[in-house]
């Protein structure tokens, strides 16, 4: 990256607005957003918005996809990448004992504080919390929280942690600042199971964890019998089980922060 095209793309991010959207992109990682959906999270009008995303497309931060009748948008990493080396390649004159801290020894295999955030914490961060507490063998500390919290876990989704011989004692649906109190352990992962949560702005969290998006259809909005309603608890699980599986499955001592990002943004992707 050059100077002209740098400075065109601090200038394109100068903007709060502007800002405000690419940020939001940053959140949904390469699954990216539709135009309607990043309205109502920012509370923007649609010509609003289309100026914003056309500002941050001339300047390479935006990509855009047809999705059927659709257009999904998102954050081109790659070139926020290309600028963020191009603002500190000639950090410290290079120097690595300035620039980079010496770090150490490999890391020992230590448990690993997990959280799953959604709107109600009922279901799909509920599913997501247990499943890792078993699946994840002791090699993880499951948490979930909501931005809304209904105050209970969904019956039908104890029914289904019950029937698939998981402990469901303890669950309980509660807001984030529960998980945020002082003496609260840092996460190292933070994964969203639900568009809205993942669209809300918030601050960081401590010690800076990945973190990546799952989104899953919310099982509590399907309109039908009991039967129907069945049928998405079951699937809601069967989906969330299957992304956690893969997660514990993942080396994660032999990773670095970029592969694992990948990997995490992977299991986040639906099924074809």
């Amino acid at each position: 990256m050059e100077l002209i095209e740098a400075s065109d793309a601090l200038d394109a991010l100068s903007h709060p607005g502007r800002l405000g959207v690419f940020r939001l992109l940053v959140r949904r990682g390469p699954e990216g957003v539709r135009p309607s959906e990043m309205a109502a999270a920012l509370s923007l009008k649609p010509n609003t918005l289309s100026v914003y995303l056309s500002a941050l497309q001339q300047v390479g931060l935006v990509r855009s996809r047809r999705d059927g009748r659709a257009v999904i948008y998102a954050a081109e990493m790659g070139r926020m990448g290309d600028l963020l080396s191009y603002l500190v390649a000639d950090c410290c004159r290079g120097r690595p004992d300035l620039c980079l801290p010496d770090p150490g020894p490999a890391a020992e295999p230590r448990v690993r504080n997990v959280l799953f955030l959604c709107t109600g914490n009922s279901a799909r961060s509920i599913f997501a919390e247990q499943l890792l507490t078993d699946l994840g063998e002791g090699r993880f500390v499951a948490r979930s929280a909501g931005r809304m919290p209904t105050g209970r876990v969904n019956p039908h989704t104890l029914e289904v942690l019950a029937g698939h011989g998981h402990g469901v004692e303890g669950l309980r649906s509660k807001p984030v600042s529960a998980v945020q109190t002082p003496d609260a352990a840092d996460m190292d992962f933070v994964f969203t199971v639900c568009d809205a949560a993942a669209n809300e702005e918030c601050a960081p969290w401590p010690g800076l964890p990945l973190s990546a998006h799952w989104g899953v259809p919310d099982p509590a909005q399907v309109q039908g019998d009991e039967a129907e309603t069945s049928r998405a608890f079951a699937e809601t699980y069967r989906q969330m089980r299957d992304r956690i599986e893969r997660f514990v499955a993942l080396p994660l001592q032999s990773l670095d922060r970029l592969a694992l990002q990948a990997r995490l943004d992977e299991i986040g992707r639906p099924a074809p």
